[in-house]
């Protein structure tokens, strides 16, 4: 049984965590079938602890620009340890890390280091709203940012109405002041503006989706929201948790040619080690403690080991431009390829790539939004799926994942990843 040992280990953690996984998206609920266990990875693949290799399209979810155990990350970690692995206490690195963050993005002065995406996007809020004195915020369906309470909301009953909780545990009190508006509708946001005129204290959005796969922000969209935000003293959050440092050294807002107010970081920040931060201009980030009365804190925010990680990440990055045309020349090889197979096998797809973000689409129609990408044939991506994992490819286990390249992928791993989807179909 090419999967028994993964099999098994499942049932055995099944017992002990709920749905036997930590983060939903790994159980392959959407997928069907059961999640297979990596022992252990190097460069672009996975060995599970059947023994099979796969070659990886999620990359940890987006923080390994470089591959997996990267060795100059691998060794800032390990000459850290030894040295201790936390203190609750500051350090020099983290000023280090900070300095350097703040060079490489565009329109930041200050950055705050936390521990997850989820807690930069909850704390770039509470910043938000104390900056504004507003209370309001505006997301996106299909925009994820963590699993915070204000973000844990869906489509009220009419175009302009406050959202309610699509998780048991959100309060009412708490999804009245999150307003729902669909990607790329500008139009939308305006009436949601109109109609709580002076309330709204940001928009939050994924300035380059990968929650709905890869959705690209059509220019007057994006340009609308920050033309907007500038009008109505409303501040422009981008959730760069997967974009930031992957797109472009600047992160989306250079990729895009457009500045937000605040920007939310995660994955590549943290070179693979669980970190989060949310930066802005030195008059926003005054109002945050100690500084200011806006109050967050976290007892391993910072720690050495993920403030290291972080660090020989970003240096390799800003050493190595080069990286992200790499990244998106593979990219579009790897587009062109799987859509020349669907293309002669008669199947309707759709495929979104923004530089080394990429996602497959099973539908007729342009995929811009949650609501389109919904449409897409979850029967025929199962599929897809399972039948690409036992090609040896690991795909993300979800229709609504981007898949996130590394440069350790080599054009004979694209190849051979193209050869697999003529097999699957």
């Amino acid at each position: 049984m090419r999967y028994q040992r993964s099999s098994a280990l499942f049932a055995e953690a099944k017992k002990y965590i709920p749905g036997g996984v930590n983060s939903p998206v790994r159980a392959f609920k959407a997928v069907g079938g059961e999640p297979i266990f990596v022992k252990q990875a190097k460069g672009a693949y996975l060995h599970d602890e059947d023994g099979n290799q796969y070659i990886d399209y999620i990359s940890s979810w987006g923080p390994l620009l470089f591959g997996h155990a990267h060795e100059p990350v691998l060794q800032a970690v390990i000459a850290k340890a030894k040295k201790g692995t936390s203190f609750g206490i500051p350090t020099e690195i983290e000023t280090e890390l900070a300095k350097l963050a703040v060079q490489m993005v565009p329109n930041i002065d200050k950055i705050r280091f936390v521990n997850s995406g989820t807690e930069a996007c909850m704390s770039a809020v509470r910043l938000a709203r104390g900056y504004t004195g507003r209370e309001k915020i505006i997301k996106f369906a299909g925009c994820y940012h963590g699993h915070a309470d204000a973000f844990l909301i869906q489509a009220g009953s009419g175009a302009v109405t406050f959202g309610s909780p699509n998780s048991p545990g959100v309060t009412q009190g708490t999804a009245k002041d999150t307003l729902l508006a669909n990607y790329n509708d500008l139009e939308g946001v305006k009436a949601l503006v109109a109609a709580n005129k002076g309330e709204i204290a940001g928009i939050i959005l994924e300035p380059v989706a990968g929650n709905m796969g890869c959705i690209i922000p059509k220019t007057e969209f994006i340009q609308g929201l920050r033309e907007l935000c500038s009008q109505e003293d409303i501040l422009l959050l981008f959730d760069e948790v997967m974009t930031g440092f992957r797109l472009a050294k600047g992160g989306a807002q250079q990729a895009l040619g457009i500045t937000a107010d605040i920007v939310m970081f995660g994955k590549v920040i943290g070179g693979g080690l669980p970190v989060g931060a949310f930066a802005a201009r030195a008059d926003i980030m005054a109002h945050l403690a100690p500084e200011g009365p806006v109050y967050q804190a976290g007892t391993l925010s910072g720690n050495p080991l993920a403030m290291s990680a972080g660090l020989a990440m970003l240096t390799e990055i800003d050493q190595n431009p080069e990286v992200f045309d790499s990244l998106a020349q593979k990219t579009e090889h790897l587009h062109q390829g799987i859509a020349q197979v669907l293309t002669e096998k008669g199947m309707p797809h759709q495929i979104n790539r923004f530089g080394s973000m990429l996602s497959v689409h099973f539908c007729e129609e342009p995929v811009v939004d949650f609501a389109s990408s919904a449409k897409g044939n979850n029967a025929i991506f199962k599929k897809y799926f399972h039948g690409m994992l036992d090609q040896g490819v690991y795909l993300p286990p979800s229709a609504f994942e981007s898949y996130f390249l590394n440069d350790a992928i080599s054009y004979q791993d694209l190849d051979a990843t193209i050869e697999a989807v003529k097999a699957v179909f």
